[in-house]
Protein backbone atom coordinates (compact mmCIF):
# COMPACT_ATOMS: atom_id res chain seq x y z
CA UNK A 1 0.00 0.00 0.00
CA UNK A 2 2.64 2.57 -1.10
CA UNK A 3 0.14 5.59 -0.90
CA UNK A 4 -1.32 7.08 1.84
CA UNK A 5 -5.35 7.23 1.57
CA UNK A 6 -8.62 6.74 3.74
CA UNK A 7 -11.43 4.99 2.03
CA UNK A 8 -14.68 6.63 0.11
CA UNK A 9 -16.52 5.33 2.89
CA UNK A 10 -15.23 6.86 5.56
CA UNK A 11 -14.71 10.26 2.99
CA UNK A 12 -18.30 10.33 2.56
CA UNK A 13 -19.63 10.02 5.86
CA UNK A 14 -17.08 12.81 6.83
CA UNK A 15 -18.51 15.12 3.65
CA UNK A 16 -22.10 14.38 4.39
CA UNK A 17 -21.33 15.41 7.96
CA UNK A 18 -20.03 18.69 6.52
CA UNK A 19 -23.52 19.22 4.66
CA UNK A 20 -25.42 18.70 7.88
CA UNK A 21 -23.21 21.49 9.04
CA UNK A 22 -24.08 23.65 6.24
CA UNK A 23 -21.42 23.51 4.31
CA UNK A 24 -21.99 23.47 -0.06
CA UNK A 25 -19.94 20.17 -0.61
CA UNK A 26 -20.60 21.14 -4.14
CA UNK A 27 -18.57 23.82 -4.05
CA UNK A 28 -16.39 22.38 -1.61
CA UNK A 29 -15.29 20.01 -4.34
CA UNK A 30 -15.12 22.32 -6.75
CA UNK A 31 -12.48 24.72 -4.85
CA UNK A 32 -10.50 21.84 -3.66
CA UNK A 33 -10.11 20.36 -7.66
CA UNK A 34 -11.39 16.96 -6.75
CA UNK A 35 -14.33 14.66 -8.16
CA UNK A 36 -17.17 13.74 -6.38
CA UNK A 37 -17.73 10.25 -8.25
CA UNK A 38 -15.27 8.83 -6.16
CA UNK A 39 -17.62 8.99 -3.26
CA UNK A 40 -20.09 6.66 -4.84
CA UNK A 41 -16.91 4.14 -5.75
CA UNK A 42 -16.69 1.62 -3.01
CA UNK A 43 -13.10 0.76 -3.42
CA UNK A 44 -12.48 4.50 -3.95
CA UNK A 45 -9.58 6.20 -2.09
CA UNK A 46 -8.51 9.53 -1.37
CA UNK A 47 -5.15 10.49 -0.85
CA UNK A 48 -4.60 11.98 2.88
CA UNK A 49 -3.55 15.33 1.51
CA UNK A 50 -6.73 15.79 -0.28
CA UNK A 51 -8.49 14.78 2.86
CA UNK A 52 -6.88 17.18 5.13
CA UNK A 53 -7.48 20.00 2.21
CA UNK A 54 -11.57 18.94 2.44
CA UNK A 55 -11.19 19.88 6.03
CA UNK A 56 -9.22 23.13 5.76
CA UNK A 57 -11.81 24.46 3.66
CA UNK A 58 -14.96 23.36 5.33
CA UNK A 59 -13.82 24.65 8.25
CA UNK A 60 -12.80 28.13 6.47
CA UNK A 61 -16.37 27.87 4.45
CA UNK A 62 -18.34 27.20 8.17
CA UNK A 63 -16.68 29.54 10.24
CA UNK A 64 -16.65 26.63 13.05
CA UNK A 65 -13.34 26.11 14.41
CA UNK A 66 -15.60 23.01 16.10
CA UNK A 67 -16.79 21.45 13.04
CA UNK A 68 -18.10 18.08 13.35
CA UNK A 69 -17.18 18.82 17.08
CA UNK A 70 -20.79 16.88 18.29
CA UNK A 71 -21.59 13.07 19.58
CA UNK A 72 -24.45 13.41 17.47
CA UNK A 73 -23.15 13.68 14.24
CA UNK A 74 -19.65 11.57 14.87
CA UNK A 75 -22.74 8.70 15.41
CA UNK A 76 -24.44 9.58 12.10
CA UNK A 77 -21.43 10.37 9.62
CA UNK A 78 -18.52 8.19 11.13
CA UNK A 79 -18.44 5.36 8.54
CA UNK A 80 -16.07 2.37 9.55
CA UNK A 81 -18.08 -0.15 6.46
CA UNK A 82 -17.12 -3.88 6.75
CA UNK A 83 -14.86 -3.08 9.25
CA UNK A 84 -17.46 -2.11 11.55
CA UNK A 85 -19.39 -5.00 11.00
CA UNK A 86 -16.94 -7.66 11.41
CA UNK A 87 -15.92 -5.59 15.09
CA UNK A 88 -19.84 -5.64 16.43
CA UNK A 89 -19.97 -9.41 15.86
CA UNK A 90 -16.82 -9.80 18.21
CA UNK A 91 -17.55 -11.36 21.54
CA UNK A 92 -16.04 -8.40 23.90
CA UNK A 93 -15.42 -4.01 23.14
CA UNK A 94 -11.72 -5.64 23.87
CA UNK A 95 -11.50 -8.29 21.00
CA UNK A 96 -13.09 -5.82 19.08
CA UNK A 97 -10.57 -3.21 19.33
CA UNK A 98 -8.01 -5.55 19.02
CA UNK A 99 -9.36 -6.62 15.55
CA UNK A 100 -9.31 -2.80 14.67
CA UNK A 101 -5.43 -2.84 15.31
CA UNK A 102 -4.76 -5.20 11.94
CA UNK A 103 -8.42 -3.58 10.24
CA UNK A 104 -7.55 0.04 10.45
CA UNK A 105 -5.74 0.20 7.17
CA UNK A 106 -9.13 -0.49 5.45
CA UNK A 107 -10.78 2.35 6.68
CA UNK A 108 -7.54 4.69 6.11
CA UNK A 109 -3.56 3.63 6.09
CA UNK A 110 -3.23 7.35 6.89
CA UNK A 111 -4.71 6.60 10.71
CA UNK A 112 -3.10 3.61 13.38
CA UNK A 113 -4.64 2.57 16.20
CA UNK A 114 -3.17 1.18 19.06
CA UNK A 115 -4.53 -0.52 22.62
CA UNK A 116 -2.39 -0.27 25.56
CA UNK A 117 -3.57 -1.74 29.11
CA UNK A 118 -3.47 0.68 32.10
CA UNK A 119 -3.95 -0.27 36.23
CA UNK A 120 -7.46 1.63 35.28
CA UNK A 121 -8.40 0.27 32.27
CA UNK A 122 -7.14 0.68 28.35
CA UNK A 123 -6.07 3.15 26.44
CA UNK A 124 -6.67 3.37 22.72
CA UNK A 125 -4.37 5.84 20.68
CA UNK A 126 -5.57 7.09 17.24
CA UNK A 127 -2.84 8.77 15.45
CA UNK A 128 -3.08 10.37 12.40
CA UNK A 129 -0.63 10.94 9.51
CA UNK A 130 -0.41 13.80 6.98
CA UNK A 131 1.44 14.56 3.84
CA UNK A 132 2.53 17.98 2.55
CA UNK A 133 -0.34 19.46 4.49
CA UNK A 134 -0.52 19.52 8.41
CA UNK A 135 -3.15 17.27 10.05
CA UNK A 136 -6.43 19.32 10.73
CA UNK A 137 -7.52 19.36 14.28
CA UNK A 138 -10.80 18.73 13.53
CA UNK A 139 -9.79 15.70 11.86
CA UNK A 140 -8.76 14.59 15.08
CA UNK A 141 -11.33 15.11 17.05
CA UNK A 142 -13.99 14.06 14.77
CA UNK A 143 -12.30 10.37 14.73
CA UNK A 144 -11.60 10.55 18.09
CA UNK A 145 -15.20 10.92 18.58
CA UNK A 146 -16.43 8.58 15.96
CA UNK A 147 -14.24 5.70 18.33
CA UNK A 148 -16.15 6.66 21.28
CA UNK A 149 -19.29 6.90 19.38
CA UNK A 150 -19.00 3.41 17.94
CA UNK A 151 -17.78 1.67 20.82
CA UNK A 152 -21.27 2.97 22.37
CA UNK A 153 -23.06 1.58 19.68
CA UNK A 154 -21.05 -2.19 19.88
CA UNK A 155 -21.72 -2.22 23.34
CA UNK A 156 -25.27 -1.14 23.25
CA UNK A 157 -24.47 1.28 26.15
CA UNK A 158 -23.37 4.32 26.73
CA UNK A 159 -19.83 4.85 27.11
CA UNK A 160 -18.07 7.78 29.13
CA UNK A 161 -14.13 7.32 28.69
CA UNK A 162 -12.46 7.79 32.43
CA UNK A 163 -9.84 10.57 30.08
CA UNK A 164 -9.40 12.05 26.78
CA UNK A 165 -6.04 13.22 25.66
CA UNK A 166 -4.65 15.38 22.78
CA UNK A 167 -1.45 16.26 21.58
CA UNK A 168 -2.45 20.08 20.11
CA UNK A 169 -2.44 23.20 22.82
CA UNK A 170 -5.96 23.77 24.42
CA UNK A 171 -7.95 25.92 22.19
CA UNK A 172 -8.65 29.35 23.59
CA UNK A 173 -12.36 28.38 24.22
CA UNK A 174 -12.82 24.57 24.95
CA UNK A 175 -16.06 25.07 26.25
CA UNK A 176 -17.28 22.48 23.66
CA UNK A 177 -14.49 20.59 23.93
CA UNK A 178 -15.40 19.16 28.00
CA UNK A 179 -18.91 19.15 27.02
CA UNK A 180 -19.10 16.36 24.52
CA UNK A 181 -16.43 14.61 25.91
CA UNK A 182 -17.81 14.44 29.69
CA UNK A 183 -14.56 13.66 31.35
CA UNK A 184 -11.27 14.88 32.54
CA UNK A 185 -9.43 16.51 29.49
CA UNK A 186 -5.50 16.85 28.84
CA UNK A 187 -4.17 18.95 26.28
CA UNK A 188 -0.62 18.85 25.03
CA UNK A 189 -0.28 15.39 25.52
CA UNK A 190 1.92 13.11 24.20
CA UNK A 191 -0.87 11.18 22.31
CA UNK A 192 -4.11 11.52 20.73
CA UNK A 193 -5.94 8.93 22.95
CA UNK A 194 -8.85 7.51 25.41
CA UNK A 195 -8.89 5.75 28.51
CA UNK A 196 -12.05 3.18 28.71
CA UNK A 197 -12.70 0.82 31.62
CA UNK A 198 -11.73 -2.55 32.23
CA UNK A 199 -15.72 -3.55 32.96
CA UNK A 200 -16.48 -1.65 29.81
CA UNK A 201 -14.03 -3.50 27.57
CA UNK A 202 -14.84 -6.74 28.93
CA UNK A 203 -18.53 -6.30 28.56
CA UNK A 204 -20.06 -8.83 26.00
CA UNK A 205 -21.44 -7.25 22.93
CA UNK A 206 -25.18 -7.86 22.08
CA UNK A 207 -24.30 -8.56 18.62
CA UNK A 208 -21.16 -10.81 18.58
CA UNK A 209 -21.57 -14.29 16.50
CA UNK A 210 -18.53 -16.14 15.57
CA UNK A 211 -19.86 -17.37 12.20
CA UNK A 212 -20.61 -13.33 11.17
CA UNK A 213 -17.11 -12.44 13.27
CA UNK A 214 -15.51 -14.79 10.65
CA UNK A 215 -17.17 -13.57 7.61
CA UNK A 216 -16.71 -10.46 8.15
CA UNK A 217 -13.20 -11.03 8.95
CA UNK A 218 -12.72 -12.58 5.32
CA UNK A 219 -14.16 -9.71 3.85
CA UNK A 220 -11.90 -7.30 5.23
CA UNK A 221 -8.85 -9.74 5.05
CA UNK A 222 -9.71 -9.58 0.87
CA UNK A 223 -9.55 -5.64 0.91
CA UNK A 224 -6.58 -5.81 3.16
CA UNK A 225 -5.00 -8.05 0.33
CA UNK A 226 -6.54 -5.98 -2.56
CA UNK A 227 -5.00 -3.18 -0.87
CA UNK A 228 -1.47 -4.25 -0.23
CA UNK A 229 -0.91 -8.19 -1.73
CA UNK A 230 2.06 -8.77 0.70
CA UNK A 231 0.09 -7.78 4.05
CA UNK A 232 -0.17 -11.04 5.58
CA UNK A 233 3.47 -11.33 5.28
CA UNK A 234 4.50 -7.90 6.30
CA UNK A 235 2.02 -8.33 9.22
CA UNK A 236 4.23 -11.62 10.03
CA UNK A 237 7.37 -9.25 9.61
CA UNK A 238 6.10 -6.75 12.18
CA UNK A 239 5.05 -9.74 14.64
CA UNK A 240 8.38 -11.03 14.35
CA UNK A 241 10.41 -8.02 14.86
CA UNK A 242 8.88 -7.44 18.53
CA UNK A 243 8.88 -11.47 19.48
CA UNK A 244 12.34 -12.16 18.71
CA UNK A 245 14.50 -11.58 21.64
CA UNK A 246 12.02 -14.13 22.92
CA UNK A 247 12.81 -18.05 22.73
CA UNK A 248 12.12 -19.98 19.78
CA UNK A 249 9.09 -17.56 17.96
CA UNK A 250 6.45 -19.94 16.45
CA UNK A 251 4.21 -20.32 12.89
CA UNK A 252 1.33 -21.48 14.82
CA UNK A 253 1.64 -17.95 17.68
CA UNK A 254 1.89 -16.00 14.71
CA UNK A 255 -1.32 -17.02 13.07
CA UNK A 256 -2.94 -17.29 16.53
CA UNK A 257 -1.97 -13.26 16.40
CA UNK A 258 -3.07 -13.12 12.88
CA UNK A 259 -6.41 -14.43 13.57
CA UNK A 260 -5.65 -17.47 11.16
CA UNK A 261 -5.32 -20.86 11.61
CA UNK A 262 -1.74 -22.14 10.91
CA UNK A 263 -2.82 -23.58 7.52
CA UNK A 264 -4.42 -20.46 6.29
CA UNK A 265 -0.76 -18.37 7.72
CA UNK A 266 0.99 -21.07 5.45
CA UNK A 267 -1.03 -21.08 2.35
CA UNK A 268 -1.05 -17.15 2.02
CA UNK A 269 2.62 -16.72 2.95
CA UNK A 270 2.62 -19.42 -0.19
CA UNK A 271 0.96 -17.04 -1.83
CA UNK A 272 3.33 -14.16 -1.42
CA UNK A 273 6.07 -16.52 -2.78
CA UNK A 274 7.78 -16.62 0.93
CA UNK A 275 7.53 -19.77 4.29
CA UNK A 276 7.68 -18.21 7.95
CA UNK A 277 11.16 -20.03 8.30
CA UNK A 278 12.11 -17.17 5.28
CA UNK A 279 10.21 -14.42 7.08
CA UNK A 280 12.22 -15.52 10.59
CA UNK A 281 15.44 -15.13 8.50
CA UNK A 282 15.07 -12.34 6.87
CA UNK A 283 13.77 -10.33 9.56
CA UNK A 284 16.81 -11.46 11.57
CA UNK A 285 19.03 -10.79 9.13
CA UNK A 286 17.38 -7.30 8.92
CA UNK A 287 17.96 -5.86 12.81
CA UNK A 288 20.89 -7.82 13.14
CA UNK A 289 22.22 -5.39 9.90
CA UNK A 290 20.75 -2.84 12.80
CA UNK A 291 21.86 -3.67 15.84
CA UNK A 292 25.15 -4.51 14.52
CA UNK A 293 26.28 -0.78 13.42
CA UNK A 294 24.81 0.41 17.01
CA UNK A 295 28.21 0.25 19.35
CA UNK A 296 26.18 -0.06 22.37
CA UNK A 297 25.50 -4.01 21.79
CA UNK A 298 27.84 -6.72 22.62
CA UNK A 299 28.07 -9.41 19.89
CA UNK A 300 26.33 -11.29 23.17
CA UNK A 301 23.49 -9.11 23.72
CA UNK A 302 22.62 -8.71 19.18
CA UNK A 303 22.32 -12.74 18.98
CA UNK A 304 19.70 -12.36 22.58
CA UNK A 305 18.18 -9.57 20.81
CA UNK A 306 17.86 -10.96 17.26
CA UNK A 307 16.26 -14.92 18.96
CA UNK A 308 20.03 -16.80 19.43
CA UNK A 309 20.55 -18.61 22.20
CA UNK A 310 24.31 -18.49 21.94
CA UNK A 311 26.81 -16.15 19.63
CA UNK A 312 28.10 -18.94 17.73
CA UNK A 313 24.82 -19.22 15.73
CA UNK A 314 25.09 -15.32 15.54
CA UNK A 315 28.40 -15.82 13.78
CA UNK A 316 27.40 -19.11 11.15
CA UNK A 317 24.38 -17.01 10.35
CA UNK A 318 26.42 -13.39 9.65
CA UNK A 319 28.99 -15.61 7.80
CA UNK A 320 25.64 -17.10 5.67
CA UNK A 321 24.04 -13.47 5.49
CA UNK A 322 26.93 -11.08 4.95
CA UNK A 323 30.21 -13.66 4.04
CA UNK A 324 31.98 -12.72 6.87
CA UNK A 325 32.06 -12.84 10.90
CA UNK A 326 30.01 -10.13 12.77
CA UNK A 327 33.30 -8.84 14.32
CA UNK A 328 34.44 -7.58 10.39
CA UNK A 329 31.39 -6.19 9.52
CA UNK A 330 30.80 -4.18 12.62
CA UNK A 331 34.92 -3.03 11.36
CA UNK A 332 33.83 -1.96 7.77
CA UNK A 333 30.96 0.75 9.11
CA UNK A 334 33.83 1.31 12.00
CA UNK A 335 32.03 0.06 15.12
CA UNK A 336 33.90 -0.25 17.86
CA UNK A 337 31.79 -2.33 20.24
CA UNK A 338 31.91 -2.40 24.32
CA UNK A 339 34.10 -5.15 25.68
CA UNK A 340 32.35 -8.79 25.75
CA UNK A 341 31.56 -9.91 29.00
CA UNK A 342 33.88 -13.21 29.69
CA UNK A 343 32.28 -15.95 31.84
CA UNK A 344 35.13 -17.15 34.57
Amino acid sequence: MSATTSSSTWVRGVVEMFAAEGVDVAALFAEAGLERTVLDDPEGRFEIDEVSHLWELAVARSGKPTLGLSRELAHNYGKLGVVGHELMACTTLLAALQRLERSMNVVSNAATFALSEDLDGWWFELGHRGGERPVPRQRVEFGMLTMLGFCSWITGRELQPRAVEFIYPEPADAGVHRTVFVCPLRFGATANRALLSRADMERALPCRDPGMAALHARLVDDELERLDPAHTSAAVRRWLATRLAATGPRRRNAASALHLSDRTLQRRLRAEGTTFQQLLDDTRRELAQEYLRKPRHTLQHVAELVGFDDPSNLHRACQRWFGETPGHYRARFGVTPPRERRVP
